[in-house]
């Protein structure tokens, strides 16, 4: 699996992105957003999962689940990668789709070349911007591996909705890289329970 970790290294979504037109729907699912699994969904691939919305469009509906990291660490998966030798990096399970690809989430101050934004402050990237986060970190900059990701054919998540198997939150994504995925998905829950409150 770590070799074919780097072998699956992409540019995430290119197939995609040239179908998704960043459409919002009445459902309010969109990029950036955060999807919340009920605590009724049985499905194993999401028990207790909380998933950012990399892409949604005609193409479908593309995720990362955001709080199950493995016990592999990331210098493991991509031994070739000298900048990560004794670093603490965990690889996160992003999804039951392609487990054996890679995709690399980033907080960013700056849009970056081998980026591309999914809400303001964070992208999808290659190892080169790895690269760059790891030997010249900056205050706030951060990132994310995730083997695998979540997909959605177009409608699917729409229907899943209906059924009440997941809810939705605004967008949080900056602060994702700093919650820990222990309490995420409770903390989610709380926040879709909470009583809304009509600001005057």
């Amino acid at each position: 699996m770590r070799s074919a970790l780097l072998v699956g290294a992409v540019f995430l979504l290119s197939a995609l992105s040239v179908q998704a037109q960043q459409e919002f729907s009445a459902m309010s699912i969109e990029k950036g957003v955060l999807l919340v699994a009920s605590p009724s969904l049985n499905d194993p691939n999401f028990h207790q999962t909380v998933l950012l919305i990399i892409e949604h469009g005609r193409g479908g509906t593309v995720g990362l689940i955001l709080n199950r990291p493995t016990n592999v660490l990331l210098s493991e998966a991509l031994p070739d990668y000298t900048v990560l030798k004794r670093t603490n990096y965990r690889l996160f399970a992003g999804g039951p789709v392609e487990q054996t690809r890679l995709v690399l989430l980033f907080r960013l101050t700056q849009l970056l070349p081998d980026t591309r934004q999914i809400v303001a402050g964070v992208y999808v990237g290659t190892p080169r911007v790895l690269e760059r986060i790891v030997t010249q970190p900056r205050p706030t900059e951060t990132f994310r591996a995730f083997a695998g990701f979540a997909g959605w054919a177009p409608g699917q998540l729409e229907h899943e909705m209906l059924e009440g198997a997941w809810g939705v939150l605004p967008s949080d994504a900056l602060s994702i890289f700093d919650k820990d995925p222990a309490t995420l998905w409770p903390d989610s829950i709380s926040r879709l329970q909470a009583p809304k409150t009509i600001s005057h």
